[in-house]
């Protein structure tokens, strides 16, 4: 994305869908959020294989809200969990959006750009035994398409017979919000009407394992799930990981308003970069500077300045790394204390969930910015004292049912050195 900001159609958001550690759906969502009610848990399996962290987040998925996202033979067929996570709300959103699911003809001004982490490793897992047993023949017709990294875009196509740009990103942790600007950047152009943008990821050992050996994960509190996820915390000792998926209908204003769609939010734009791994940047920390760069590129682009900020959706992840975000937003802002923006923790409710991170926290704030709330960042009542020297009073620590919250700032910042960062803003128009 540019460092230009370009003045072409309005984009907006009119569908949302969720599968998130804390509540599975929109309406169970949004009560969550208000609710501060945490989605970690204690997970005996991972005790079982020793790991340091045994707390992780796994979205309550029943029978019921399968059976009415999945025909009969995919719910046989579908044993990729991350898949199944983006499929139901890649469809939720679809449907919230006032689409009908397969049509008869194609649908040539609509697309998809779904991202995905290791949303498909359980299959590969299973695939991989079979290989090794000389079971090849017993495979299944779907293994490549549960396996192949575009899996969650091509099978969301299918379903919504979507013709317009399908395709599946990956960049870490800011993949969800990645594939957002890519949607935004198709529609506002002019290149489709109505995109679905969203990220998923999928649970379990096989995917939060590494980041167990790496020691980035909370450890210390097993005993206290809820707990565990402490961004912004002066006690914070790591991320707990968690898994789901997000999805957003993005339209362009008018075929919205044509179709007489409900109108949740306006996408203002946002920017990309990444820090080239120098001046303290490298796989797993960020470049401040490019940072800064992204926060300013991204208002630039959004054609706001930082006065109008009223909340920042941080990446803040409950690692050592949250002070050195808030410096970097007080530096791209040149804002502090008490005029710092509110800002919150959504990962302080639901975890990391990786690469569906940023899809399902934007369904938190857009959920926000429509109903007039924002939600608590749980955990961090002793907040840490350098976070606390630059915000003030401006963290978010109890539910506000009724803060006029109009542009709201979301980031992420992944493994790579790479940066993304969303503007939205209340559709008031």
């Amino acid at each position: 994305m540019s460092d230009i900001h370009r003045q072409g159609r309005r984009v907006v958001v009119t569908g949302m869908g969720v599968v998130a550690p804390n509540a599975v759906g929109l309406s169970n969502f949004e009560k969550a959020l208000r609710e501060s009610k945490s989605g970690i848990r204690f997970i005996q399996e991972l005790k079982n294989l020793n790991f340091a962290c045994q707390v992780g987040g796994i979205p309550p998925l029943t029978e019921g809200i399968i059976e009415k996202y999945l025909s009969s033979l995919q719910m046989k067929q579908i044993k990729a969990t991350g898949l199944l996570y983006g499929l139901i709300a890649g469809k939720e959103a679809w449907e919230h959006a006032g689409l009908s699911f397969k049509s008869d003809e194609t649908r040539w001004e609509s697309g998809c750009v779904f991202g995905s982490g290791l949303a498909g490793i359980s299959r590969i897992r299973e695939g991989i035994y079979q290989v090794d047993e000389g079971k090849v023949k017993r495979l299944g017709s779907t293994m490549v398409e549960q396996t192949m990294p575009s899996g969650i875009s091509a099978l969301l196509a299918g379903e919504l017979s979507l013709g317009n740009l399908v395709s599946t990103n990956a960049s870490a942790c800011s993949t969800g919000n990645e594939a957002i600007l890519m949607a935004y950047e198709r529609i506002e152009s002019g290149q489709a009407d109505r995109m679905l943008a969203g990220s998923c990821d999928d649970h379990g050992p096989y995917v939060w394992g590494g980041f167990d050996s790496l020691r980035v994960l909370n450890r210390k509190m097993n005993d206290r799930p809820e707990e565990a996820s402490r961004p912004m915390s002066e006690s914070a000792a790591g991320f707990v990981p968690g898994s789901g998926a997000g999805a957003l209908v993005l339209e362009e204003l008018e075929t919205a308003r044509a179709r007489g769609a409900t109108i949740y939010a306006e996408v203002m734009g946002g920017a990309l970069n990444a820090g080239g791994h120098i001046n303290g940047g490298s796989m797993t920390l960020p470049n401040d500077e490019g940072v800064i760069r992204c926060i300013q590129s991204a208002m630039v682009n959004a054609g706001v300045v930082a006065k109008d900020v009223d909340l920042i959706n941080g990446h803040l992840t409950a690692t050592r790394n949250d002070a050195r975000e808030i410096t970097n937003w007080s530096k791209a802002l040149d804002r502090k204390g008490d005029d710092f923006p509110l800002v919150q923790s959504t990962k302080s409710l639901i975890g990391h969930c990786l690469s569906a991170a940023g899809s399902i926290e934007s369904v938190a704030v857009v959920s926000q910015l429509y109903n007039g709330f924002t939600h608590a960042s749980a955990n961090c009542n002793d907040l840490n004292l350098k976070i606390s020297q630059i915000v003030n009073n401006k963290c978010i620590t109890v539910t506000n049912l009724n803060n006029k919250i109009n542009i709201v700032m979301k980031s992420g910042f992944g493994f790579g050195d790479v940066n993304s960062v969303v503007v939205w803003k209340k559709f008031l128009d």
